[in-house]
Order: structure tokens, then C-alpha cells, then sequence
């Protein structure tokens, strides 16, 4: 193949997992009042270890790495669980429960397979669910400028985020394939246009960006270790490597590979390395992209040699502030408008995910309104459980942890006995979930 045929796929790449890369960095930053100068330090460290994580992946050896061209981008899953982490114990807690949660991913990778008989459909479904409807308000705050913010619910900030969220739909409704797939990145971009031109826009981060930067472990401090926040943090790498098993599958299929338990073992086991890699280096927890499956089926192409390049172009971006800064650019009602649309999609996903388990059961629904109703409680009322010894706190105090036990262990009491639990497969209509929700 041609060198400038595979760097032009690379490029694509790069571009239909770009948006879900740099949102999720954007979006915990903002919640948890990072500056500028981290903000942008977030984003690029982002971008580097996105692109080391894919290339842990992509090289196939004895120890780890599945082999087949994949995109390795952070999980949308955790935006919540690090919001609420770092809200409660700080930004050290946060990568002190990543690296413990890709500890656990690389250590029990050979046992998986018996671990996900405890995550059937109701129970990730339920999860997903749960993470959706509390990242909502969120988004609807962000819509209206910020929570604090002074010109809070203006309607210069509704007309942008309306305006964002509209063309978004738009865009989606009217457009095929590739452009479809980067939606919610040209919604940005055009956005930001228009705030621009409302002189909404502050350029000064850029200016004062360099050009040039050498990532620094731990950048946020050292880690610490929140036994909470730990057991949410490996509930979210179980989620994503649900997720990831999918992906592999149908690249398999479409590379016309039979794996191995062997093979997925070891993807499993370069999953949990990337989910270090983004711990040590201050990112975020990673995750193989579903929607970039869509890529090599599209164009057929289906090479490790595209994605080396992809990796390689990712890794080159995160040693350039000056192109992290740019996105720290999108003004928050911009932001907010995208930001329904990806939320919803969290929601919708979790929907999606229960839609494949038995409704007309009456267990099953009871399953399904306990561990919802549980998760989004104790997300709204975190006090619910304050009155309890702290060892029982650890397993209470977190909605998504409260509502995961809740459906696990409800599965079990209605669901162990009577019939076989399957691992979901994954299937084209399932292609974009809640690792990037970059598309709606």
C-alpha cells in the first residue's frame, strides 16, 4: 500500500475518535474547575496516551496486545465516576483508583470470561443506564453558561447551545458515512465559530501555550487510594471491557481471524496496561473505539500499518500544547449543547443494552427499578447512608457502586438458577456505545 494512501486513513482515524478524545478531558476539567494551563496539559496527555494505549494494543505479543487494528480512546463510561471522585476526594484519588483498576484488569485478564458471567445485559444495562441519567444535569447546566456563572440561562448562551445541539441533528439527519461519524466535532468547531464572531471567545490560552512539552508523571500529584473510589474505578474498566470484547469480535469477523480465548486474554491484559498508562501519566482510563470498526469495514482496509500511523499522529499532537489549547477554546454553552446530545446517548446506550433482556420477565424489571432507582437515589441524596460505620460507606456512599451491587447481586437471587447467562455479542447496530459518544 502506498505511504500516502495509509497516511491518509491514519488521518481518518485520527478524526472519527478525535471529538470523544478531546470531550471527556474537556468536560471532567470543567467540573472540577481545572485552569487553562491544566486544561490544556489534560487534553494533550489525553491525546499522547490515547495513542500509546493503541499501539500497546496493536502490537500482538506473547504477554499483551490483541492484533488487530484497533483505536484505543478514554471511556466516556468513567466521566461521571471521575467527577464524583474527584469532587469528594480529589484529583489524586482519581489516578490512584485508575492505576489500581488497570492492576486488576491486567491481573485477573485470564479469569475474565468467569467475571462477566456476573455482567449479563440487566446488570450493564442498569449501569449504563445509571451513569446517563445522573451526567444529565450536567449537561443542562452547561447549556445555560455553568453552574455560578453570571450570565447564567442568558439568552445569548440558550441560543448558542440550542443552536449547537440543532446543528448537530441536522448534521446527523442529512449527512452519510465518515461525516456522520464526526458530528459532534464539527458542531464544536462550528460553535465556536459563532461565539467567536459574539465575542464569546477567549484566545489568550492559545497565545500562551507552547509549542512544545515534555509529559510529566503524576502532573496532579501522587496518587491516593480511596477503596470507593477503587471499586467504582474497576466497575468502569468491567463495563468498557464488556464493550471492547464486542469490538473484538466483530473485528475479527471482518479481518477473518478467529480468536482465541488466548487472543482475548491478551487484549484484555493491554486494555488494563493502557488503563495504568493513563493513571501514571494523569489521563483517563482507555478503552477500545467502537465507531472506528465502522472505519475499516468502510474502507476496507484492514492493516495494522493504518493504525500504527493513527497512534503514531496522536502520540506527535500530545507534545503540542498549542493544539491542546485550541479546544480549550469551546465556550460552555457550546459544550452543554453537545454535551445532550452525548449524555442522551449514554442513556440511550444503557436502554439499548436492557432492550436484549427478557421485559415481559417481572424479576427482570424488578432488577432493573431497584438498581436504577438505588443509583440515581443515592446520586441525588448522597446523605442517604451518612449514618453508617465507614466500612459499610465505602460500598453506599457512590451511586453508581450502590446501583451495580444492587443489580448484580438481584441477578443472582432471580436470574442464577433459572437460565444460562451469555456474554453479549456484538452487532453492527451496536456500533457506537458508550465508549465515545461522538455520534448521535
Amino acid at each position: 500500500m502506498k505511504k500516502g494512501k495509509v497516511f491518509s486513513l491514519g488521518i481518518q482515524h485520527v478524526l472519527a475518535m478525535y471529538a470523544g478524545a478531546i470531550i471527556v478531558p474537556l468536560i471532567v476539567g470543567g467540573a472540577l474547575k481545572l485552569s487553562p494551563e491544566q486544561l490544556a496539559y489534560l487534553v494533550a496527555i489525553d491525546l499522547l496516551t490515547c495513542g500509546l494505549a493503541t499501539l500497546l494494543q496493536v502490537w500482538n505479543n506473547r504477554f499483551f496486545g490483541v492484533g488487530l487494528p484497533v483505536v484505543l480512546g478514554c471511556t466516556f463510561t468513567a466521566v461521571g465516576p471521575m467527577i464524583a471522585i474527584g469532587g469528594q476526594y480529589g484529583m489524586s484519588a482519581i489516578y490512584g483508583a485508575i492505576i489500581a483498576a488497570g492492576l486488576f484488569v491486567v491481573l485477573f485478564a485470564g479469569a475474565f470470561g468467569k467475571i462477566l458471567k456476573l455482567f449479563p445485559p440487566i446488570v450493564t444495562g442498569s449501569v449504563v443506564t445509571i451513569i446517563g441519567i445522573t451526567l444529565i444535569p450536567v449537561a443542562i447546566k452547561d447549556m445555560a453558561g455553568g453552574a455560578g456563572s453570571e450570565n447564567f440561562g442568558s439568552p445569548q448562551n440558550l441560543l448558542l447551545s440550542f443552536g449547537v445541539l440543532g446543528f448537530i441533528l441536522l448534521l446527523y439527519r442529512f449527512s452519510k458515512g465518515f461525516v456522520r461519524s464526526i458530528s459532534i466535532l464539527v458542531g464544536l468547531i462550528a460553535g465556536t465559530i459563532a461565539a467567536a464572531a459574539m465575542s464569546l471567545v477567549n484566545f489568550a490560552p492559545v497565545m500562551e501555550a507552547s509549542w512544545v512539552h515534555m509529559p510529566k508523571p503524576f502532573f496532579f500529584g501522587v496518587p491516593t487510594f480511596e477503596i470507593s473510589a477503587i471499586i467504582t474505578m474497576i466497575l468502569v474498566a468491567i463495563v468498557s471491557l464488556i464493550e471492547s470484547t464486542g469490538v473484538f469480535m466483530a473485528l475479527g469477523k471482518i479481518c477473518n481471524r478467529n480468536l482465541t480465548p488466548k487472543d482475548l486474554t491478551k487484549g484484555y491484559r493491554g486494555e488494563g496496561l493502557a488503563i495504568i498508562l493513563g493513571g501514571i501519566f494523569n489521563a483517563f482510563p482507555y478503552t477500545t473505539y467502537s465507531q472506528n470498526v465502522g472505519l475499516v469495514q468502510l474502507s476496507g482496509v484492514k492493516t495494522k500499518q493504518v493504525i500504527y500511523v493513527a497512534g503514531g499522529m496522536l502520540v506527535f499532537l500530545g507534545f503540542i500544547p498549542k493544539v491542546a489549547a485550541l479546544t480549550t477554546l469551546i465556550p460552555t454553552p457550546v459544550m452543554g449543547g453537545a454535551m445532550v446530545a452525548m449524555f442522551g446517548m449514554v442513556f440511550a446506550s444503557g436502554i439499548k443494552m436492557l432492550s436484549e433482556v427478557n421485559l415481559a420477565k417481572q424479576e427482570n424489571l424488578l432488577i432493573i427499578a431497584c438498581s436504577v432507582g438505588m443509583g440515581l437515589g443515592v446520586t441525588v441524596e448522597p446523605e442517604l447512608f451518612s449514618k453508617l460505620p465507614e466500612s459499610i460507606q465505602i460500598l453506599t456512599a457512590n451511586g453508581i457502586v450502590s446501583g451495580s451491587l444492587m443489580a448484580i447481586v438481584l441477578n443472582l437471587l432471580f436470574n442464577a438458577r433459572t437460565k444460562k447467562i451469555t456474554v453479549p455479542k456484538y452487532n453492527k447496530s451496536h456500533r457506537d456505545t458508550v465508549n465515545s459518544q461522538q455520534t448521535i
